[in-house]
């Protein structure tokens, strides 16, 4: 890559492994057993790319950026198709082409209305998640995160704007990583500050954040009951996680909470689990009997005082023989 590009996005499926630059170079690299060396194809995206996702079924994929509307394409079709490097949002007006589909795109939203002022929004797409997976490459449902600190929710079947616009969840230099929990409703927000909270997607309330972090947060990697994270502040943390009420509006009984954290020698950028289902936290009765079982085989050891007293009894016994 050129000096001042990055990955924006990376995924692996059924032996296929996509990777993405802010550039909009799309790759995929297929590796099979039968052949020594990988296959690559390309395909051209915009460029000015924050954030790139692949889909949980692998039919489509969707990306977001600086002046790049949510836009979401078939990824069998963006790989067959060999054009010209799509121009940015900005461009496309200027071309007169900005409800024209790219060819292998299937759906692009549609900027906010313009503010009081009758002056055009900017577009500042930061993050993205798919929220849920469908079997329907014409419906998906995705949270979008903005670098003035509002996340927003699309879908697609009901209207290329946002159906939800929730102003100022980030606090401090905007929305950094959205990632959907395990628990119904339940999605993650971080922003450039210190901010990680949880946020119920029914109504875009801040249901819990946690406390004592002092970096921003660059990835977070939900679990069944546990959520991992890194941060600029070198550490990786794992937090504990409880999911919305089941009634919009009511209060939250229990707050996640940082469990612990690990220093690295170098500043983590991502984090992610693997595909094991149990992650190996012993319960507070197994940390018991465990340490039943320790102190039984351990070997017994006399104490200082002990030993001291039995010198003093050897000295006695030879000065009475002498």
């Amino acid at each position: 890559m050129k000096g001042g590009q990055r990955f924006v996005g990376l995924a692996m499926r059924e032996g296929s492994i996509f990777s993405c630059t802010s550039n909009g170079a799309l790759r995929l690299t297929q590796l099979s057993p039968e052949s020594t060396e990988p296959m690559s194809s390309l395909a051209s995206l915009p460029m000015r790319l924050c954030e790139w996702r692949l889909a949980q079924s692998g039919q489509n994929f969707a990306y977001g950026g600086d002046e790049v509307e949510l836009s979401i394409w078939d990824t069998e079709n963006a790989f067959s198709h060999k054009s010209e490097v799509p121009p940015s949002s900005a461009e496309s007006n200027k071309r007169k082409r900005g409800d024209q589909l790219l060819p292998g795109e299937v759906w692009r939203a549609k900027n906010i209305p313009n503010d009081h002022l009758s002056l055009r929004q900017p577009v500042r797409n930061t993050a993205l998640t798919f929220l849920q997976s469908s079997s329907s490459t014409a419906h998906h449902d995705l949270l979008v995160g903005t670098a003035s600190g509002n996340v927003r929710r699309y879908d697609t079947r009901a209207a290329r704007r946002p159906v939800a616009d929730w102003k100022a969840v980030g606090k401090t230099g905007g929305i950094s990583t959205v990632e959907k929990g395990f628990h119904d409703h339940e999605v993650f927000v971080a922003d450039h500050g210190c901010t990680l909270s949880a946020l119920d997607v029914r109504s875009g309330r801040t249901i819990y954040a946690y406390k004592g972090i002092s970096g921003a947060v660059s990835s977070v990697a939900p679990a069944q009951s546990f959520m991992a994270s890194t941060s600029q502040d070198r550490f990786v943390r794992l937090h504990s996680t409880f999911g919305p009420p089941q009634e919009v509006g009511q209060q939250q009984d229990h707050k996640g909470d940082v469990l612990d954290k690990l220093y690295m020698k170098v500043t983590p950028t991502v984090v992610v689990w693997d595909d094991r289902d149990a992650i190996g936290l012993a319960t507070p009765d197994q940390e018991e009997e465990g340490g039943d079982d320790v102190w039984d085989t351990m070997q017994a050891v006399e104490s200082d005082d002990e030993d001291d007293g039995r010198q003093e009894s050897r000295k006695e016994k030879k000065t009475r023989k002498e």
